[in-house]
Order: structure tokens, then sequence, then C-alpha cells
């Protein structure tokens, strides 16, 4: 069933403008009495049924609500450092499909791309929009958020005072199955980018609570760690 992410859901009727008010009336050629769904970006799904469809304007009779079942229990944070050309475009794209709740990328001491201020700024807009569309097509609740480019240091601070961290390295570590359960509840996970992380860098994510994990004996790219990973977690949780 189609899916619309809207700021405001009234108790009787929506109102669904701009691009995805066109995208009902040209693409989908939606008509009065066929169903969607209205989601509040903070996990509820609201059912509705189209009374009026324009170019400028779909209005929806909103019939019930309930709490998003795609939204999973354990709330997770994708650190990843930043990889070469387009990968970052997948990486975005399939987190927010195996349920991840943001995604944070990070500039490590091994990442070949370093764009500047603006770059970087542009390139975050795109991301954003990615995960809008992911989040769509795979049922989610919530739009992930895509957080601004941050520093290694910066990142491992900010995830530390969030909750648990796990920090995946090729050099070995704990599995998954040790490091999380169904009650855990949030959770920041960190991914290298092509060159995996420097010694230095995981001694002082580690001064810092983190946990260092291992996906198993075989090195991952940097754009199927995070995948891996969210899937492995998903499935510890109970969320899979």
């Amino acid at each position: 069933m189609p899916r619309f992410f809207i700021d405001y859901v009234p108790q009787e009727r929506a109102f669904i403008t701009g691009e995805d008010a066109r995208h009902i009336a040209r693409s989908l050629r939606m008509q009065p009495g066929e169903s969607l769904i209205l989601c509040d970006s903070i996990g509820t799904d609201y059912n509705g049924e189209i009374e009026s469809v324009a170019d400028d304007q779909v209005v929806v009779r909103v019939l019930n609500f309930c709490r998003s079942v795609a939204e999973p229990s354990a709330l997770v944070t994708v650190y990843q450092g930043l990889p070469k050309a387009d990968k970052m475009d997948s990486i975005v794209q399939k987190s927010v499909e195996t349920g991840a709740v943001k995604i944070v990328p990070v500039m490590t001491a091994r990442c070949v791309s370093k764009p500047d201020e603006k770059a970087a700024a542009k390139k975050i807009v795109r991301w954003q929009k990615i995960a809008e569309e992911a989040a769509k097509q795979s049922g989610r609740g919530i739009i992930p958020q895509v957080a601004p480019l941050t520093s290694f240091r910066q990142a491992v601070e900010q995830a530390a005072k969030a909750g648990k961290i796990i920090l995946f390295f090729e050099g070995g570590g704990q599995s998954i199955a040790k490091l999380v359960n169904g009650e855990t509840r949030e959770l920041a996970v960190f991914i290298g980018p092509e060159g995996g992380f420097e010694q230095s860098e995981v001694d002082f994510a580690v001064e810092n609570g983190a946990a260092v994990g291992t996906l198993g004996a075989r090195i991952l790219r940097t754009e199927t760690a995070p995948i891996a990973a969210l899937s492995a977690i998903m499935l510890a949780t109970g969320n899979m």
C-alpha cells in the first residue's frame, strides 16, 4: 500500500500537497476511494482513504491509526567511515531498509574521500533524500536522519553519551551474539572506511567505553559491513 510522510496528521482529514500530491495524481493515478498510509515520522501509521485528488492537493480521510510495526525495538545508529565514490548512497539506503534510526558519516584517519564543508553539505542533502525514499519503500514509520559529517573523535564522544558502542574491527573482537540481546534498546555501531580503522582509533573508542566487535573471519567491504552488522543485530534483538 502506498505510504507517505506528513508533518501533521489531524483526527479526521489530512491534506497532501507538493511533490507527494503530484506523485499520487500523475504517477500512481490513484482515485477517490483508494487506500493509503500516512506516517507522522515519529512511529505512528494512519490508515486513510482518498476523498479527492488534484495535482496540487490530495484530501485523505483518516480511518484509524496504530504504532508502526516496522520500527525495531533496538535503536541503532550507524557511524560510517566516509567511503569513496558513491558507496555512501547504497550504505544509507540499505541501512534504512535494515532498521537503522540514524546514519552519521564519519571522517576517519584512513578516509580517502575528504570533501570540503560545502561539498559535504550537498552530499548530506542527497543522502537524506535517499533515506526518505528508502523509508517509504521499506515501510518505515520514521525517516532516519543523516547527520552532518563528523570527525572520529567527536563521533565517539557523541555516541558515548547516548549508550552502548560497538566498533567493528577486522583485527578481531567479540561476536554480536555476546554483545547484543533482546534487551538492547540503544546502540551505536562504528564501521571503518575502505582502509579500516587505525589502532589508535580503536584504542580511543575503547577508552570511551566501546566494545570491539567482529563480523567473522572474512574481511567485508565497507559498504557490506554495516548491512551485515545491522542484520545480525536485528536478529539478535528479536527484530528479524
